[in-house]
């Protein structure tokens, strides 16, 4: 396994490259730009079939720089010199624990303050370029795809909120123990929290820019299935307790590698199992029994699926249908991937579920729903 780039590094060419990068947290990342990816192509494409418009917008050009922008500015640069510079000073502490760095109330006040005059007269100079005599209303014209940097920055900040909550609630008792570690961690991160937080503010910013919540829904399905075929693949990698129950059983083929059969996750960065003989280091444990590796299972579902939907995008005509086929996909995989998945279970009138079972039978439903409601309202949903 590879809890850091520095150890994929280290196996890929034999040298130790000191990163203060996690694996998961880079393929996070990926997934993010592979969502604006998918996210961009589609939004461009329903432009120009005339289903998304651009809107309108008036702005005021030729002003200086406002108070508020040289303080907004000044403070953001504030925040990064005094992270950043801390970092480099600490850097063998940074590598070593970039999370306790970060997360930490210590920092270089000297670095910030610079880094945040510079980053405010950045500003100033800017505004000067194009000050006018006289500053002037214009309208200028803001096309679909031109939102998707502040949609992917909600996302963002509200999925990792969504995923932290969902996941604390998922483990109560770990949670009460530690509430602080929990809401902090970067580990511990639920798919289905991230996606309805962070969905939710990519429909309101969608919305608030007049492109109506089922236009927006289609868009997202194929992005949504790709971004978590590419975020398991860092799962899977970085080894986070994302994967399935002990399997002891024979490979039912011969040429079936080891590892995507049964695989033990050395050197997991969620330090479970026992420790490796020989290890030196934060990440050196195992898990004593081979267990189902369910994120590549994952890794290769959601892509088949992305494949599926990226195929049928441009012949589904009814708004919300898209990404009815979305929910249903998504809802069978993930409830497919349980029945051999580590995870909290929950026990109602004596039945046993788990969260994401619960939330997978949600989806489907609400796909099934969102297909049927497509095929019976085409006509009217034609001009939505």
């Amino acid at each position: 396994m590879f809890p850091t780039v520095s150890h994929f590094i280290s196996y890929l060419f034999g040298i130790e490259v000191p990163l203060p990068f996690n694996t998961f947290g880079v393929f996070v990342a990926l997934a993010f730009l592979a969502a604006y990816w998918a996210f961009t192509k589609e939004l461009k494409r329903k432009e120009e079939l005339g289903i998304l418009k651009p809107t309108k917008r008036i702005t005021t050009v030729g002003e200086p720089a406002s108070a508020m922008e040289l303080i907004s500015n000044g403070f953001f640069g504030f925040l990064i010199g005094y992270k950043l510079i801390y970092a480099l000073v600490n850097y063998k502490l940074f590598v070593a624990d970039s999370q306790l760095v970060l997360l930490s109330a210590k920092g270089n006040w000297l670095g910030g303050l610079a880094l945040g005059a510079l980053f405010a007269y950045w500003a100033y100079k800017e505004k000067e370029k194009t000050k006018l005599p006289a500053p002037k209303k214009v309208e200028i014209t803001v096309h679909p795809y031109e939102l998707m940097s502040s949609m992917v920055v909600w996302a963002a900040i509200w999925g990792f909120l969504g995923a932290k909550i969902f996941d604390n609630l998922e483990h109560w008792d770990t949670f009460v123990q530690d509430p602080i570690g929990g809401l902090l961690s970067f580990s511990g991160l639920t798919f289905y929290g991230g996606l309805i937080c962070g969905g939710a503010a990519v429909l309101y910013i969608a919305n608030k820019n007049g492109i109506k919540p089922l236009h927006m829904l289609d868009v997202g399905g194929p992005g949504m299935m790709l971004a978590y075929g590419v975020g398991r693949i860092g799962c899977h990698l970085a080894g986070d307790g994302d994967w399935g129950i002990p399997n002891l059983n024979p490979k039912p083929f011969t040429w079936l590698p080891d590892w995507l059969w049964a695989y033990t996750y050395p050197n997991n960065v969620a330090n479970e199992g026992v420790a490796i003989p020989g290890c030196i280091g934060r990440f050196c444990n195992e898990l004593p029994q081979p267990v189902y590796p369910t994120p590549l299972y994952e890794v290769i579902a959601a892509l088949l699926i992305f494949l599926f939907l990226w195929k049928i995008r441009t012949k589904v005509k009814w708004p919300g249908m898209m990404f009815g086929i979305y929910l249903m996909f998504s809802g069978v995989e993930r409830f497919l991937v349980e029945l051999i998945r580590v995870n909290s279970k929950y026990h109602v009138a004596g039945i046993p579920f788990t969260q994401a079972e619960l939330i997978s039978l949600i989806l489907f439903i609400a796909g099934a729903f969102l297909v049927a409601n497509a095929i019976k309202k085409k006509e009217k949903l034609a001009n939505y």
